[in-house]
């Protein structure tokens, strides 16, 4: 991207409808209630011929650092100190208000250009609220509608002549392009058979509400990046941050904390755990992070549940590590409780981390790494087929009503997760704790623990039938 972009308002003014209108999606949580977004949320903007990085950010407000208001304030400067330009956006139907004189003192004092823009400049009077807006002394106000998208030409014009035309509309070097390599490698189809180590690994942090999730993160990028606090439930947005880590590409997104559905009640609530569902569907691993101190309550069983009904990589962490005093009895007492309640995926990676001092992250990266090598792993048909000739000599099928079920071929169909399918005589016979066994038998003979096995039946045909003629 040429330049960043900070959307910087008081609450409530449109910021992140105007985050989605620039983005060409939906990716900012919107709702009529001040002071939705907390963390700033980093994305890619397009605006005619204009491609551009965009932060949207929270509301301004003023209040003391120690307050969750003051740390949101002081991502929100951090976004406007390294963004290129800032987007002041006011309402135009309020008017000018003193959180806006205020807040553009702020931006005179960062000394970056500046582009005044009156949001819900469609409503009833806002031509003399646009006259108002002069008094700010950020120049011509730029009224627009970002959730009509009314306006965006004018906003793209004001851009240009605030950050100048070589940096918004860059020249391209012609020969650079023309010697690109597009090779095969470059493009986003999977290889079915080689683990490709250069596409970045997506990672989704979840669990219960103030778990330390974020801290966590922020601890991984060694930044503030993400806002904390001890209040329950800070974040909303599923925040994406990418770094890396020995040479891999990681692309790591935060969520808001799962509660149980009968506790979530408020709209504002069910969108962010609607976000941080697509999060999970989203990610290749997922980390469930447990509080070390109240580790594996109901909720956390169920949100383990759902990652691996999900199909993807799960990676348990247990958080908060550095309060634990007899660490060796109770990590053998968390390893025997995993086993014991998460019985679909047996041998899933468990590891004690701490947000707060940094123990443990290094292994846990190592454990997401090696959960997402085993969640891509495929196994040739000839080794699947002798594996389940020698399964059924140990344990044969039952026989059902008197008759044997047999159990003829068998492949793997898909892996991510791996997905195995058996032709057999009479597949809607066979007993589910057969299902289990095999699947028990394929994680331990193939090296596939902790990750989501799928196993399917189809009926194989009868060679004796007789065939339908043709007509």
């Amino acid at each position: 991207m040429s330049f960043t972009v900070a959307i910087i308002g008081r609450p409530n003014v449109g910021k992140s409808t105007l985050f989605n209108r620039l983005a060409g999606r939906k990716l900012a949580l919107v709702d009529d209630t001040p002071g939705v977004t907390r963390d700033r949320r980093p994305g890619d903007a397009s605006l005619v011929d204009l491609k551009f990085g965009i932060v949207d950010t929270a509301g301004l407000e003023e209040s003391g650092p120690d307050t969750l208001e003051g740390r949101m304030r002081a991502q929100t400067e951090a976004a406007i100190d390294e963004a290129d330009l800032a987007l002041f956006l006011i309402d135009a139907k309020l008017g000018v208000t003193p959180a806006d004189e205020t807040l553009a003192t702020i931006l005179r004092k960062r000394g970056k250009p500046v582009v005044l823009v009156a949001n819900k400049a469609e409503a009833r009077g806002a031509e003399s609220s646009l006259l108002d807006a002069y008094r700010l002394g950020l120049g011509e106000p730029c009224p627009i509608s970002a959730e009509h998208g009314e306006g965006m030409l004018d906003l793209r014009d004001a851009i240009v002549a605030a950050i100048g035309e070589e940096a918004a509309l860059p020249i391209e070097d012609e020969e650079a392009v023309a010697n690109i390599d597009i090779s095969p490698s470059d493009t986003d189809e999977d290889d079915a058979d080689d683990y490709d180590e250069s596409k970045p690994l997506r990672v989704a942090i979840v669990g219960r509400p103030n778990a330390g999730k974020s801290t966590l993160i922020n601890r991984f990028l060694g930044e503030d990046r993400l806002l904390t606090g001890p209040e329950a439930g800070i974040t909303r947005d599923s925040i994406s941050v990418e770094w890396e880590w020995k040479g891999r590409r990681i692309k790591m997104f935060d969520t808001a904390g799962l509660r149980r559905k009968a506790r979530v009640q408020e709209k504002l609530e069910k969108l962010s755990v609607a976000d941080a569902l697509r999060a999970i569907r989203f990610a290749e691993v997922v980390v469930i992070v447990l509080d070390a101190d109240i580790p594996f309550e109901k909720q956390d069983l169920q949100i383990a549940d759902l990652v691996i009904r999900e199909g993807r990589a799960p990676v348990i962490a247990f958080n908060k590590w550095d309060k634990i005093e007899d660490r060796q009895q109770v990590l053998a007492e968390l390893r025997e409780k995993t086993e014991r309640l998460l019985p679909q995926v047996r041998g899933i990676r468990a590891v004690p981390v701490s947000g707060l001092t940094g123990s443990g992250l290094d292994k846990m990266m190592q454990c997401v790494v090696d959960t997402h090598r085993t969640w891509n792993r495929r196994i040739p048909t000839a080794r699947l087929n002798r594996w389940l000739e020698s399964m059924q000599v140990q344990h044969p099928p039952p026989a059902v009503s008197g008759r044997r079920i047999r159990l003829k071929y068998m492949t793997q169909i898909k892996a991510r997760p791996p997905g195995f399918i058996i032709s057999s005589s009479r597949p809607e016979a066979l007993p589910a704790s057969y299902t289990r066994y095999l699947i028990n038998g394929l994680r331990e003979d193939f090296d596939l623990p902790g990750v989501p096995i799928r196993v399917s039946y189809r009926k194989g045909d009868n060679p004796y039938a007789p065939r339908k003629k043709r007509r």
